[in-house]
């Protein structure tokens, strides 16, 4: 799987979820999952474009190959695409992750499969035949380039949601 990005400094959350919880503030910590959720949402935006509009090249049939159409009925891009999610957590290990829901995905995609998207290599057996593999490049990173590009964004807007909460409790 991709690597993740993580906000240091989720000891101040805990703390400011515990102050929440024993102040009876419900709206307010409601309130400041909805904000620490808004700004992630750019991030799933921007990796769902990035999935879909990432170019995904092959050697293409040698002369007297035979090929068809492909088996699946909806294309790698979009499967993965559709599978981002978004969730907040405000106990326990709080934060916003970003991740891909595998179960949202056909069987034939693994951790493995996206990794190796990542790194810019997709190696895959030819329309279904594990005798026959074939391999497809992508430019490297879709997913760690757009992660690093938001994290300072994400981590800033987060600081700021805290702020506030922490303002309106003393």
């Amino acid at each position: 799987m991709p690597q993740n990005i993580r906000v240091i400094g989720t000891g101040q959350l805990l703390e400011l979820q515990a102050k929440l919880r024993r102040a009876g503030h419900e709206n307010l910590r409601a309130s400041m999952q909805r904000r620490i959720r808004r700004a992630a949402e750019p991030l799933k935006s921007d990796l769902q474009t990035s999935i879909r509009t990432l170019t995904i090249t092959s050697a293409g049939r040698k002369a007297g190959k035979r090929g068809g159409p492909s088996p699946t009925t909806r294309p790698l891009r979009e499967n993965i695409a559709q599978a981002i999610r978004i969730s907040v957590r405000t106990t326990g290990n709080p934060g916003a992750r970003v991740w891909i829901d595998r179960s949202a995905l056909p069987s034939g995609i693994t951790n493995g499969v996206l990794a190796r998207l990542d790194d810019g290599r997709l190696r895959h057996p030819t329309f279904g035949n594990r005798r026959r593999w074939g391999q497809q490049n992508a430019p490297a990173g879709w997913w760690t380039k757009t992660l690093r590009a938001h994290q300072p964004r994400i981590t800033r807007e987060v600081e700021r949601v805290l702020d506030d909460v922490r303002r309106h409790l003393e």
